[in-house]
């Protein structure tokens, strides 16, 4: 079974070697749904689907994995930050508070089946001043990550707890594609 991650991600890239999946990276450039108004699995599920299905159209013989993260709180998307600025405005939104972290995963079988699913984990985040944001960007570059963070980087610094997944958080719940891919029980 030849299988493709459709995605740049070097964390889920880290996240698939480490359960030693063999496959290869291969991307597409697709046009991301951004629509505050369609509900956190949704929106999710909408950019994993067009990731995968623009690879799978040219290998319609592997089996291909989209996925996308985004974090959301209040019921509305936090992306990836557009600079600096934009990150700190991010974390201050997110401190002292729980948000929730979703991954849609799109795996297109051969044959065109689709098997698709989405994850949740909420993270709580610590209170943090305007220096403790400011060394956290300092030590982490966030401006490729939704939310402003990454959790397998320097996490104790901003995260209080996690509720659900840590995969999912870093942008691949991992175990349940597995069980998906009828890898694992």
């Amino acid at each position: 079974m030849r299988i493709i991650l459709a995605s740049q991600s070097p964390r889920r890239r880290d996240l698939m070697e480490r359960e030693g999946i063999p496959f290869c990276v291969l991307t597409k450039e697709t046009e991301e749904v951004s629509d505050p108004s369609l509900p956190p699995e949704e929106l999710c599920a909408l950019n994993a689907g067009a990731k995968a299905e623009a690879v799978a159209a040219e290998h319609p013989e592997a089996v291909v994995i989209g996925a996308d993260t985004l974090v959301f709180i209040d019921g509305h998307p936090l992306g990836k930050p557009a600079d600096e600025a934009d990150a700190k405005r991010m974390l201050r939104e997110l401190q002292g508070r729980t948000h929730c972290v979703c991954t849609a995963v799109a795996v297109c079988m051969p044959g065109g089946e689709r098997r698709d699913f989405a994850e949740k984990s909420y993270v709580t985040f610590r209170r943090m001043d305007d220096a403790a944001i400011a060394d956290y960007i300092r030590r982490v570059p966030v401006l490729d990550k939704a939310g402003a963070y990454a959790m397998q980087e320097h996490s104790e610094l901003i995260v209080e707890k996690v509720e659900g997944d840590v995969d999912n958080v870093i942008g691949l719940p991992v175990r349940r594609l597995l069980q998906v891919l009828g890898l694992r029980a």
